[in-house]
């Protein structure tokens, strides 16, 4: 086995497919319910959310964000894998909605990354990622 592929191979192995924590399902189930304040109720009050790039501060900024753009356009997540990569918790979900889907695919499969402290998420980072060469 080549020196990278043993390298590739050692990676996959520390990450840990798990259930989700308490704290993840229910901003999940919230956010399928179009439940603004289930989604809100999920950060620590200083979390951040990280969403096509632009970062969103405090819950107040979370709930305009979560009103507008999660259930403003009823968006419903698809749980396909969850992972917890050294205490992150990665959730790769289908994602649909009354968004503008224009250059999207037919099946939007995004990845959330989310950091829980105490009980309460203090990040979300939300990333459509591409398939990888390597």
């Amino acid at each position: 086995m080549q020196a990278a592929s043993r390298a590739a191979a050692s990676v996959r192995s520390k990450i840990v497919t798990t259930s989700l924590p308490a704290v993840v399902a229910s901003y999940l189930a919230a956010v399928n319910a179009f439940d603004v304040d289930g989604m809100v109720a999920a950060f620590a009050p200083d979390a951040y959310v990280n969403d096509a790039r632009r970062e969103i501060n405090g819950t107040d900024a979370i709930r305009r964000w979560a009103e507008k753009e999660m259930a403003g356009d009823h968006v419903t997540m698809e749980p396909r894998e969850v992972v917890d990569h050294h205490g992150q918790i990665i959730v790769r979900s289908r994602y649909d909605g009354t968004y503008d889907k224009t250059s999207l695919p037919a099946e939007l499969v995004m990845s959330d990354y989310f950091n829980v402290r105490d009980g309460k998420i203090v990040s979300l980072i939300v990333i459509r990622n591409q398939p990888s060469p390597y």
